[in-house]
């Protein structure tokens, strides 16, 4: 008989690296969340569309969705827990989504906790500032694309509000809705 693994809570702190003001989520998870449910966690607490490929990686390990035509080296990330890879507390690993963007996130293991039956998992508890949208052209477009919606007279003001909308607001986040989104998929 296998004994089952003992399941603990992870408090994760994911942070968009290279953003100013740092836009990042604090959410808890189960330690045995496979790496793909954790790419769509991820996916649903900073605000991304699941669009692009992605990776993470630890060490000189990738792990991803196994794609012989890319990367003929990706480990299959539905094959590994997260608590295989982040043991300790301060433990870190790097995820990025859409390489053309080059969004890289650093995903740090700040506490591990005990498990309670009662709990909501995943949950995310506390965050700042909104996700850049899909395909703004990473970090130096973000910083464009922000520059160019605050501003009417703009070169680009036009160009950028029909393509986003004027709805944008950098420090807009709905941590309810980012846990409706959760819960659902947790339902799945």
């Amino acid at each position: 008989m296998t004994a089952r693994p003992l399941r603990s809570v992870y408090q994760i702190k994911v942070t968009l690296k290279y953003a100013r003001p740092p836009i990042w989520r604090r959410f808890l998870v189960a330690s045995t969340v496979n790496l793909r449910d954790l790419h769509i966690i991820l996916q649903i607490v900073m605000g991304w569309t699941n669009s692009h490929l992605h990776d993470f990686v630890l060490g000189h390990e990738r792990y991803g969705e196994p794609n012989e035509e890319f990367f003929d080296d990706m480990k299959d990330e539905s094959r590994y827990r997260l608590d295989q890879l982040l043991k300790r507390e301060k433990d870190k690993l790097l995820y990025t989504y859409d390489y053309g963007d080059g969004w890289e996130h650093d995903v740090l293991l700040e506490k591990i906790m005990p498990f309670k039956h009662d709990m909501k998992l995943p949950q995310c508890i506390k965050g700042k500032r909104a996700c850049p949208p899909e395909d703004v052209g990473g970090i130096p477009g973000y910083a464009m694309f922000l520059e160019a919606i605050s501003d009417p007279s703009h070169p680009e003001y036009e160009d950028t509000t029909d393509w986003i909308g004027d709805d944008f607001d950098a420090e807009y986040l709905d941590i309810d809705e980012i846990n409706t989104m959760l819960h659902r998929f947790a339902k799945r």
